[in-house]
């Protein structure tokens, strides 16, 4: 099990699959879950970018098999999560990555890729708010005085069937699906998610969009309920390299239910900027 060992940090625990050709330098593609995930999450895109790029699949200190050995008040940070990353890639060969980051990893790519340009060759926001606005801080309370008072009553896997209901998957979802998704979350730890919701409270990346030197791609939802349509106004005007493309749907979990369009979108705009071929006879 790969595991970033590091002094004074979390052990980070990272998945790999590379179906490249060994004779040939093989560029990265980062796949970094978000909130409550693990990097599991992302098994249904493997098959549509491992033949052509290597693929990291992390999980965030707290999360999936990384570490929960640190003080949750002090250590779960935006400087903490995208440092994390940092070092991950230096760790893999020192970059640059296609960053690719889910919801809140997208998010918090925004601020990795304006802070250390040097280690991002392309970010991917999938379906990442700039913030979190109030309506959605009170659905996720579900009844709750709040987001974390429903976490602590609902217990991880009873939220996330609620979310799963709420804002992530249409009606007619298969079942197995929603099934396997709440209970992955399920095994997450109550007071790590806990601690992240609070941070997610504060959290605004409109600050550094503007010194974000590298292509961005913006996969979103036509018409989604977490990533209000509103900003991405705000990206297009302050991204200087931007492409948004927009899935039909309105729930949030496009990572999901759209997996051949979106691996395929973020195949197409990784190779491009890598300078590979991504198709063969």
């Amino acid at each position: 099990m790969p595991m970033l060992e590091r002094a004074g940090k979390p052990r980070l625990h990272y998945l790999v699959d590379d179906f490249t050709d060994p004779w040939k330098p093989a560029p990265t593609i980062v796949l970094q879950h978000g909130y409550g995930r693990s990097g599991r999450f992302w098994y249904a895109w493997v098959p549509y970018l491992a033949r052509y790029f290597r693929v990291v699949r992390p999980d965030w200190r707290g999360f999936g098999a990384s570490a929960r050995d640190f003080d949750l008040a002090s250590g779960i940070t935006v400087e903490a999560f995208v440092e994390d990353t940092a070092d991950l890639v230096r760790h893999l060969g020192g970059g640059p990555v296609h960053y690719c980051g889910e919801s809140l990893a997208g998010t918090f790519g925004f601020v990795l890729a304006a802070e250390h340009p040097d280690l991002v060759a392309t970010l991917t926001a999938l379906a990442a708010p700039l913030k979190v606005y109030p309506e959605v801080k009170e659905i996720f309370a579900f009844g709750h005085a709040s987001w974390q008072e429903a976490l602590r009553a609902m217990g991880a896997r009873g939220w996330a069937d609620a979310a799963n209901g709420a804002t992530r998957f249409p009606p007619g979802t298969d079942p197995g699906l929603l099934g396997w998704y709440a209970d992955e979350m399920g095994g997450s730890s109550v007071e790590a998610m806990v601690a992240l919701s609070e941070l997610m409270l504060d959290v605004d990346a409109t600050p550094w969009l503007p010194r974000i030197s590298a292509p961005v791609l913006g996969l979103y939802a036509a018409h989604p309920t977490v990533t209000i349509q509103s900003q991405e106004g705000i990206l297009r005007e302050r991204i200087r390299d931007l492409s948004i493309v927009h899935l039909p749907s309105t729930k949030h979990m496009i990572q999901h239910t759209h997996v051949a369009a979106c691996a395929r979108q973020l195949l197409y705009f990784a190779a491009r900027h890598a300078g590979i071929a991504c198709d063969e006879p």
